[in-house]
């Protein structure tokens, strides 16, 4: 007759496999990838740029953070932070590593990269590093962004781009070797330009950005000639640090 464990052996062997995930779930710290931009609209370029940095670095969760007050060229017009955070929220859905944060659209003032990631620092708490993820040209001028003395003790940056974009004319010596990395992305001819574009000409969006973004813009009548639900910024403003650096994925990492 075969004799049963005791369910207080069992129970004690159960625990030290929930112990040993634990452990084993645990072994270092979590890695999260941040990724801000104007988003107006987002666009599967920047889901492709958030998923390769994901696979390269081993990210568990790629955070995406609409800026609040983007910078700009005089007399821009910018959806305002609530659509741009909503268009997010739904593009990112159906990815269990994307999640959208609302910290800049809720933060008063400009939007610096050094405050970003100070607040998601200071809301997921210390155990944790943080991947900044940019358009690869915009880490040349780095170190005028506002706070640059902080940010590179603040996480590793990630400068993404394109195949066979010539990154040779940019000076990247000054910055350190182990805090930045360049990564190279799947070419995808989309922008968020282009995209305002083609529904401003009543021509069709699809495919360029997930169908629940094309569905969101048609019902708030988003990018139409005449749509007044935008932000205007009347004055030229060259503030550096913004998280604008990839709103167009891997290439000059300007806002467009």
């Amino acid at each position: 007759m075969t004799q049963g464990r005791s369910e207080s052996a069992s129970d004690d062997e159960e625990a030290g496999l929930n112990l040993g995930l634990v452990r084993a779930n645990t072994w270092r710290r979590y890695r999260l990838g941040v990724m801000g931009g104007t988003f107006d609209p987002i666009h599967h370029g920047h889901l492709v740029a958030a998923s390769e940095v994901a696979a390269r670095f081993d990210l568990d969760e790629v955070v995406f953070v609409p800026t609040g007050v983007p910078w700009q060229k005089a007399g821009r017009r910018v959806s305002k932070g609530e659509d741009r955070y909503l268009m997010t929220v739904v593009a990112t859905a159906s990815n269990p590593r994307f999640t959208v944060s609302r910290v800049d659209i809720d933060r008063k003032g400009n939007t610096y990269t050094v405050d970003t990631l100070k607040d998601i620092r200071r809301e997921r708490g210390g155990n944790l590093d943080l991947y900044f993820i940019t358009g690869a040209d915009a880490l040349a001028s780095i170190l005028t962004w506002r706070g640059a003395s902080e940010l590179f003790d603040l996480a590793h940056f990630v400068g993404v781009t394109r195949p066979g974009v010539n990154l040779g004319q940019r000076d990247f010596s000054h910055l350190p070797s182990d805090k930045v990395t360049f990564l190279e992305v799947p070419a995808l001819a989309i922008s968020s330009t282009e995209c305002r574009n083609r529904v401003a000409e009543r021509l069709p969006l699809w495919y360029l950005v997930p169908d629940g973004v094309v569905q969101y813009v048609a019902k708030r009548g988003l990018y139409d000639a005449n749509d007044g639900d935008v932000l205007v910024l009347d004055e030229p403003v060259d503030e550096r640090g913004y998280t604008t650096g990839t709103d167009e994925p891997g290439s000059d990492g300007s806002n467009s």
